[in-house]
């Protein structure tokens, strides 16, 4: 029964056209995104642009509103100058202590 309940709390938590949704890691690499481009002093546009992706989406998926594809890891990474690992191991370090119990 409680499980019943999270499911329909996640499902109302889904962005559009989204399946499945990961709040907690959806957040934090957004997160890291954003701490990674302001420590290089990115504004957001331009690191949009180097990633070619358009801004509105970049700032969705700073603020943990939009899930981003592999494609876009990737071109996000070499825009900000690191590697996908790196951007991984960002988020992790954001993620809750009991992310990895779940």
């Amino acid at each position: 029964m409680d499980e019943d309940r999270h499911l329909k709390v996640r499902l109302r938590e889904l962005p559009k056209g989204a399946t499945s949704f990961d709040a907690a890691a959806t957040i934090a690499f957004g997160a890291a995104i954003r701490n990674m481009r302001t420590a290089q002093g990115l504004p957001q546009d331009t690191l949009a642009g180097e990633a070619r992706i358009e801004r509105s989406p970049m700032g969705k998926i700073e603020r943990g509103q939009h899930i981003p594809n592999l494609s876009a890891i990737l071109t996000l990474a070499a825009a900000l100058g690191c590697t996908a690992a790196d951007l991984v191991a960002a988020t992790e370090a954001l993620l809750p202590p009991a992310y990895g119990a779940l």
